[in-house]
């Protein structure tokens, strides 16, 4: 298995667009001719687009584009955008009188992290379209993940930051990758040894605490949980699939969140994958799920660190 860049994938565009003052912004994935798409939401507290028309008993085969936004129910007008710049390229699914793209989506919480009014909108969606990343995609603080934190079970004051990762490889002519935008409630986790990497902070500001432990030592005390999460992401393959395969990698994918991020897929997260397949390369189905979370894993670990502190939110270096 080789390493690569996500912008290797052939068939696809990544671009990203944001805003430092609002903290929030949204990362777009196109592919111009059209990808199998695939979906599973693990998360109790969604904000999801196209997201029905992924199963695979409904008439569309494929999506030209996925958009990961932050700000929270209004970040999926950052899709419109897309749909606009789509169509100006003449890409979509053909009705006959034009062309309707099909953009997907979803959105994470971080309205609290700068100007509650500066989220992605329309126009940031249509400028994400415009600034195409041609070679290596930047981790951290970028695009979807530019306001996500990690670690929120103490509130905002003992968060720390998160971000956005990508991650990508190669088996021989099967290619696949995954970009994430990390913002969830529990701590992120290295799975190697099971230390907590990145979550909430003891008071000192200093050191993590383990917030499934603490969950346990507050069971009697009534539900604390704060409700600003969900982690979003999309994996991206050269392999040819189905539908319901596409369907099927998406569930196995969310492999990789567990791994890393714990508690992952609780109430007050909107855990999402989508799965896009644009390629002619035929692939053991069970090889491509593993590959799945594995891409996943690498994605979430490397939003993490290298992600900066940003907002007065410590991130994984000034711990690390």
């Amino acid at each position: 298995m080789q390493s690569i860049s996500l912008s290797e994938i052939e068939g696809f565009e990544i671009g990203m667009a944001q805003d430092d003052k609002g903290g929030s912004g949204c990362t777009v994935i196109i592919c111009p001719t059209g990808a199998t798409g695939g979906v599973d939401v693990r998360g109790g507290s969604p904000g999801t687009r196209e997201t029905d028309l992924l199963d695979p008993v409904n008439l569309v085969e494929k999506i030209h584009a996925v958009v990961l936004s932050g700000g929270s129910a209004f970040g999926l007008d950052a899709a419109a955008g897309v749909m606009e710049y789509l169509e100006e390229k003449n890409c979509g699914f053909d009705v006959g009188i034009g062309r309707v793209p099909i953009v997907s989506g979803a959105v994470l919480f971080d309205l609290g992290v700068g100007d509650f009014k500066k989220r992605p909108d329309r126009e940031m969606g249509y400028q994400a379209c415009q600034h195409i990343y041609r070679e290596k995609i930047p981790n951290g603080n970028f695009g979807a993940g530019l306001g996500a934190t990690v670690g929120k079970y103490l509130g905002m004051e003992r968060a720390m930051k998160g971000g956005q990762g990508t991650y990508a490889c190669q088996v021989g002519r099967l290619k696949i990758g995954a970009v994430a935008a990390v913002n969830c409630f529990g701590d992120v986790i290295n799975p190697e040894n099971r230390s907590v990497i990145a979550g909430a902070l003891k008071e000192n500001g200093q050191e993590v605490i383990n917030s499934e432990k603490a969950l346990i030592a507050c069971l009697l005390q009534g539900d604390t949980a704060f409700s600003g999460n969900t982690t979003i992401a999309a994996v991206l393959t050269n392999a040819k699939i189905s539908k319901s395969q596409a369907n099927k990698i998406a569930s196995i994918a969310h492999d990789g969140y567990a791994r890393t991020m714990r508690p992952s897929h609780s109430l007050v997260d909107g855990d999402t994958i989508f799965t896009m397949a644009a390629g002619e390369v035929e692939v053991n189905i069970n090889l491509l799920g593993m590959l799945a979370a594995v891409v996943i894993e690498k994605a979430v670990l490397n939003a993490v660190k290298n992600a900066e502190s940003l907002f007065g939110l410590k991130s994984y270096a000034d711990i690390g």
